[in-house]
């Protein structure tokens, strides 16, 4: 086995060429078979192993920096520097990450979970390089998908005006999970034929050269004039006109090839665009067909590629999410849905089935998907944003400016609030409870189970502003389906109404409530439990109801505690001087690193016994 002889960074290089092949088989053989215990993301990395080993053979790790955009393709880039073992505990807890980590390995120059920020970094070291009078090379790798980011154009505007070495490796498979939308991807799709524009441009060149007295002259004069040339042949040649040099394209999958254009595009001193083809999902068979199942994948059979489930999977809140707003846009044609490249993820396939000239696909451009929706809401629409928790933090500044200072009818769907799990500290949805209820105008709801999440989608499109409705991830909670009291603005719904303690918990933490009432009652203790629904507006007749009868108030959420729901109901009973003491309940001022959700709880002591441990520690301590 070529891999037993790779235990850290460089052992690429004892390898034989003629061997390289083969070596490139078992890394993907090791992956298909490691992924298909603990899941993960295989089809991206599938795609990148030939470009991965091309560049541990070309550059010196970890004195030269790779830096990887979309960080889940790096598997191949750890097993080559000495990670293999590794795999066995991926995106567990205590685990390896399923993302470049610097504290995990020096040969991860830089952290990265969400996209486009790649060329941005590497151009901060190559800056920092060259005032520190080091040498090392910089190498930012980025993906098609990825390009859609405007971050990458500010980054590559930027880039333009350095004058030593910075190499970008574009991995065009175009897909990012989804297929890739949009006049980038368009523009890709006529670079990757234009071997025409840079096969003329070569052998002109070559053959001036070699003309005497007139050549050079001329070769001078065809420089002058590249553009009209270069745009006749390769309309838009969007790289170059923003002064880097493109190089490419080049198959992604010929190793030999590879090596040598990168040797050629660590010559040339400023900013070099290296375009690679390669095809996700490559050398197996069902990720090839259907790469965007293979995206992010659970523990799957090899021989069919199926996910090996755990009993029948019920509908997540995202299918109904997806569900509810088909059957609202079916009367009403000014519903529109956008997604940023999460069709699939957020439940909005079967709305694009249906509403194709509604469905809105931004790519991953988050910023642009957040005005994008404002200017549709201005113009009369009525549109709904599904994104991630974690992906919305960048539309942050959108959302405030664009969207709620205007008060514009914007609903923003944000799916994987909470802890998410395997994808680690970039992933997790533990702020936005925090930064939604800190802009003026915005609505906040979470629902405790499937039905009133149907509820509060029907709700939001009666208001006449902007609307943030916070769900998890997984499967949606089935219990207590009596308990569904019209939405009332700014009201919560009381499900146990007792005295002494009361518990107050934001949306789907309810189930974790009804069991940490359910411990607490059985020990003696006499508890209520009410849903908030509304996180802002907080109910503040509730509070003072509740303040006349308990001695205790906890509130549950799970976000960060600061900023939360529970330091505004904190905030409030203080001004309001309420005669009940408040503690909050929430997760800790730190970043949730990877590992199962159930897990992440027990070591956060946030499960329902560790929860109902502190309340019994609390009022024990003051009694």
């Amino acid at each position: 086995m070529l891999l037993e002889q790779i235990e850290k960074e460089n052992d690429i290089k004892k390898i034989s060429e003629t061997d390289y092949d083969l070596l490139a088989q078992e890394i993907r053989n090791f992956l298909i078979d490691k992924l298909s215990k603990t899941g993960g993301h295989l089809a991206s990395n599938l795609g990148v192993v030939e470009l991965t080993m091309a560049m541990h053979l070309t550059f010196d790790l970890p004195k030269d920096k790779i830096i990887w955009d979309v960080g889940h393709q790096s598997y191949t880039h750890k097993i080559l520097t000495g990670r293999k073992t590794g795999f066995n505990d991926l995106r567990r807890y205590g685990g390896m990450s399923g993302f470049p980590k610097p504290k995990e390995s020096k040969s991860d120059a830089f952290g990265t979970g969400h996209s486009s920020t790649s060329i941005s970094a590497g151009l901060g070291y190559a800056r920092a390089r060259d005032l520190l009078k080091e040498d090392y090379q910089v190498v930012s790798v980025i993906g098609d998908g990825s390009l859609t980011g405007g971050m990458a154009y500010e980054a590559m505007n930027n880039a333009s005006q350095i004058k030593s070495n910075f190499i970008t490796v574009l991995n065009d498979n175009t897909m990012s999970i989804s297929k890739n939308v949009g006049g980038i991807s368009q523009h890709l799709s006529t670079l990757r034929s234009a071997n025409l524009y840079h096969g003329i441009k070569k052998g002109v060149e070559v053959t001036l050269e070699h003309t005497p007295v007139i050549g050079e002259p001329m070769i001078r004069q065809i420089k002058k004039a590249k553009n009209s040339l270069k745009h006749l042949v390769v309309p838009k040649m969007l790289f170059e006109d923003m002064g880097l040099t493109y190089l490419g394209p080049v198959s992604g999958h010929d190793i030999k090839k590879l090596c040598h254009i990168l040797q050629e595009a660590k010559k040339i001193q400023g900013p070099v665009l290296l375009h690679v083809l390669t095809e996700k999902g490559k050398g197996y068979e069902p990720a090839m067909k259907e790469p965007w199942k293979f995206h992010g994948i659970g523990p799957f059979c090899i021989e069919t590629g199926e996910a090996v489930c755990k009993g029948e999977k019920k509908p997540g809140y995202g299918d109904v999410f997806g569900q509810v707003l088909c059957d609202i846009a079916a009367k009403d044609e000014k519903v529109v849905a956008i997604t940023a490249a999460m069709e699939d993820g957020t439940g909005l396939r079967q709305f694009h089935k249906l509403f194709p000239e509604r469905f809105f696909d931004v790519g991953i451009a988050e910023e642009h998907g957040v005005t994008f929706a404002a200017g549709l809401a201005a113009a009369g629409m009525r549109p709904v944003f599904a994104v991630y928790s974690s992906f919305l933090q960048r539309g942050y500044d959108q959302m405030i400016h664009d969207v709620a200072l205007q008060n514009l009818p914007v609903i923003f769907a944000v799916d994987r609030g909470g802890l998410v799990g395997s994808d680690g500290e970039t992933h997790q949805g533990i702020f936005d409870l925090s930064y939604l209820s800190s802009i003026p105008n915005m609505t906040v709801l979470s629902p405790k189970h499937k039905w009133e999440l149907a509820d509060m989608l029907r709700f939001a499109f009666r208001l006449d502003g902007p609307v943030a409705i916070r769900y998890p991830r997984g499967e949606a909670y089935e219990g207590y389906q009596e308990f569904r009291m019209p939405i009332e603005l700014g009201k919560s719904e009381w499900i146990y109404k007792e005295k002494h303690i009361g518990i107050l918990s934001v949306g789907h933490m309810f189930e974790e409530a009804v069991k940490i009432r359910d411990i607490l009652v059985k020990k003696g203790y006499s508890v209520s439990l009410v849903n908030a629904r509304f996180v802002k507006p907080i109910d503040q007749d509730m509070i003072r109801e509740i303040s006349e009868d308990h001695e205790y108030l906890f509130t549950l959420e799970e976000n960060v505690q600061i900023g939360g729901f529970g330091s505004q109901v904190l905030c409030f009973a203080e001004k309001e001087r309420l005669p009940i003491r408040v503690i909050n309940m929430a997760l800790p001022d730190q970043y949730v690193e990877h590992g199962s959700v159930d897990v992440l709880k027990r070591e956060l002591n946030f499960d329902e016994n560790s929860l109902a441990n502190k309340i019994i520690d609390e009022i024990d301590h003051k009694e």
